[in-house]
């Protein structure tokens, strides 16, 4: 910024006085512009002179390059636009609101020698009064900080914890194994640092795949037996209830006849017979081999 203010200044000035020595005829006045305006670009060129503007939302820092304490042996927190001279000073931001980090696949190491992938992801944030005392320590940008130190603090954190923890463990019970990670990671961070919303994305070792399939399977195979089982209970009950509905009516059935047949032999009466004898009588007399009818006897 405060280059090309220099250079346009320069230039313009240089200019004019170009112009005015052509006008007027004045060779001092037109050699003088010349001076000028190669005078300004150099100026503009080598001069050490920055301007930064620190945005909302960030914490800036102007560290002095020069001293005993790792070369940063003052800084100063700035806001809005900054001046500062980059041959002795330089400026540098850091975001202290949340920031979102995804690493790549690392391999930790549970209890008892298992190996397993994980693929950190989290959410940090800067603490702002203390940017300054970790800018001393790391004399690193933040993208910087971010794929060094701080990767190496968390997948430290979390191959530590997975240390004490058995492989099988883990995954019955992963949402306590990751809140004694971010416990672990807080820890280590504290001083620079909050860290929250981790999650190891871990992967299981192939043979505890292998078994959680087959668990998986027999599982589901109990679950279909007991599912058949409850089915085949339930399907003879209904058969009894069939069966006993059957037999219910089969002596209700045989009880109504032997109680018809009852009262049936309670009315054949010897006249009772003779009388349905008659009741079907059609009035023809029996006949004989020889024709015609029976003899009828006075017996009187």
């Amino acid at each position: 910024m405060i280059t090309i203010i220099l250079l346009v200044i320069s230039l313009v000035i240089g200019a004019i006085s170009i112009i005015r020595g052509i006008t007027n005829n004045d060779d001092v006045q037109l050699r003088n512009g010349i001076i000028i305006a190669v005078l300004g670009v150099i100026i503009s060129f080598v001069q050490p002179f920055s301007t930064e503007r620190v945005d909302q939302g960030n914490v800036g820092i102007k560290v002095n390059l020069t001293g005993d304490e790792r070369g940063v042996s003052k800084y100063e927190y700035k806001t809005g636009w900054v001046v500062y001279n980059s041959w002795t000073e330089n400026m540098f931001e850091f975001p202290v609101f949340q920031q979102h980090i995804e690493y790549d696949d690392q391999v930790v190491i549970t209890k008892g020698g298992f190996t397993t992938t994980i693929r950190p992801t989290f959410n940090y944030s800067l603490k702002s009064n203390r940017v300054g005392d970790m800018f001393q320590n790391l004399r690193l940008p933040i993208k910087e900080v971010e794929q060094g130190w701080l990767k190496n603090a968390i997948v430290g954190a979390v191959n530590d914890v997975a240390n004490t923890w058995s492989v099988d463990s883990i995954f019955n019970h992963r949402e306590n194994f990751e809140s004694n990670i971010i416990v672990e990671c807080n820890k280590r961070l504290i001083r620079w640092f909050d860290v929250s919303q981790l999650r190891t994305n871990i992967t299981p070792p192939e043979a505890l795949q292998e078994s959680i399939i087959a668990k998986t399977k027999a599982i589901q195979q109990a679950e279909a037996s007991k599912q058949q089982a409850i089915a085949a209970q339930a399907d003879g009950q209904r058969k009894i209830a069939v069966a006993k509905a059957d037999s219910a009516e089969t002596i209700i059935n045989a009880s109504a006849k032997a109680r018809a047949m009852d009262l049936t032999q309670q009315k054949l009466t010897p006249l009772y017979v003779e009388y349905k004898k008659i009741e079907k009588w059609d009035g023809q007399l029996p006949t004989t081999m020889a024709g015609g009818s029976g003899t009828f006897l006075n017996i009187k």
